[in-house]
């Protein structure tokens, strides 16, 4: 997803949104990371956009050491405050970039970007490909993405303009070799009830990727 206000300051702008609030996020892992990564075996992991830490302090949890990535100095120390308090401290590293600006180095087993979307600047092909780019041999690469509104969102009512991606539009624009295989691609429907509880839903499209050597 990508949002058109370029004179937005990506790192102001998320800053403001975290400081706004004593937590964005619920805390709980996204369910789809939980389906998709409870069966791998734990090593090194790497995730974009770690936001509060919920799904790194999960995958610390199940034994993954674990780099969280995100643009909020205040995002990235609450993230680290739920490591702690959930006694992972030790298995979590956190680092800060903006990414499409600067990626954290080395290669991992797992690298994870859950709803690494922005109504802000936000170079979302590069860093995708930057991701693959930083999956070890017999790694994985778990994307999930919003894959549109949610349905009680009329068209009038979107806060901001973006262009959400597809299924093949991904795998595309990722264009990856014959190294690598394609375990999960999915449009997963799920509730999505409005702030004020109106019934709906959403689609959230998900990526497994393997890659092999």
């Amino acid at each position: 997803m990508s949002a058109t206000p370029p004179t937005t300051d990506p790192t102001r702008f998320w800053e403001d949104r975290y400081r706004d609030s004593d937590r964005v996020w619920s805390g709980n892992p996204n369910p789809l990371l939980v389906r998709e990564a409870g069966d791998l075996t734990p090593g090194t992991a790497l995730e974009l956009g770690c936001g509060e830490g919920a799904d790194a302090v999960w995958l610390a949890g199940r034994g993954w050491h674990i780099t969280g990535v995100d643009i909020s100095a205040t995002a990235l120390r609450r993230a680290a405050a739920h490591a702690a308090a959930a006694g992972v401290a030790a298995r979590t590293t956190w680092q800060r970039h903006e990414l499409g600006v600067t990626f954290p180095e080395g290669t991992y087993d797992l690298v994870s970007a859950q709803f690494l979307q922005s109504p802000v600047a936000l170079d979302q092909d590069r860093v995708l490909r930057l991701a693959a780019e930083a999956v070890a041999p017999g790694g994985t690469l778990l994307l999930v993405l919003h894959g549109g509104w949610p349905s009680w969102q009329g068209e009038q009512d979107h806060p901001f303009d973006a262009v959400f991606p597809t299924l093949d539009g991904v795998l595309d624009q990722l264009a990856l070799p014959e190294t690598w295989r394609v375990v999960t691609r999915e449009a997963v429907e799920r509730p999505a009830p409005s702030p004020t509880g109106e019934p709906g839903t959403r689609v959230d499209l998900v990526w497994r990727l393997h890659r092999t050597v």
